[in-house]
């Protein structure tokens, strides 16, 4: 899988370096990113030599549900974590890893940060942050971006059943959980067939949720 890869001491984003050029098998990575590009958009910190950033261009038809199946696949590559609906990945209630899904020329453009090195963050993240390092996982980002590049295969190419089951099995927040996103504040009762969340509120009536954030209360 090593050539594949084309790893870069510096960037603007991976994200964008994909979407200049999108050919399908194309992995970037950075060692660091000038303009990390998160959800929504929001900032990704990208600081030299401790994270893996990286980009995948996928010869995939992009849909909703292929999103869970970056989430799922960065949990694998990790051996570890919960995951918040659509695509963040928690470890001790804090983020360590968030995944960016856009569509280019009918491909599947996918950003994947994960905080391995890091030992300190900024404070008022939007969500308190942690890493690797930090939680006691060893691994180097190599070792890592090898697993993770297996695991999206592998992740992809199942049915969008199958990818809903196992995002469920790995989230304790789409069912059960009392959440606010978007304005909206009530209990998830697990995803639909395209794998939106959908979330009952106190007067009964259920909700699809497309996109945001999604809190506990």
């Amino acid at each position: 899988m090593s050539d594949r890869i084309e790893w870069f001491a510096e960037l603007d984003s991976t994200m964008l370096e994909a979407r200049r050029d999108p050919r399908p098998g194309r992995v970037i990575v950075a060692d660091r990113q000038t303009a990390g590009m998160g959800r929504h958009g929001r900032a990704w910190l990208s600081p030299a030599g401790e994270g893996l950033y990286v980009t995948l261009v996928l010869d995939v038809t992009p849909a909703p549900v292929l999103s869970l199946a970056l989430g799922l696949a960065t949990v694998a590559a990790i051996g570890a974590g919960d995951l918040r609906w659509p695509n963040d990945v928690l470890l001790s209630g804090r983020k360590v890893a968030g995944v960016l899904a856009q569509s280019e020329q009918n491909r599947l453009i996918a950003g994947i940060g994960i905080n391995v090195l890091q030992r300190e963050f900024p404070e008022g993240l939007d969500t308190p942050a942690t890493s690797l390092a930090i939680e006691g996982i060893e691994t180097t980002r190599e070792a890592l971006l090898e697993r993770l590049i297996e695991a999206v295969d592998r992740m992809v190419a199942l049915p969008p059943a199958e990818l809903i089951a196992r995002f469920s099995a790995a989230s304790s927040m789409v069912s059960g959980k009392r959440v606010r996103v978007e304005g909206i504040e009530g209990v998830t009762c697990g995803l639909d067939a395209a794998g939106f969340l959908r979330v009952r509120e106190d007067n009964g009536t259920e909700r699809t949720i497309l996109a945001g954030g999604v809190r506990p209360v």
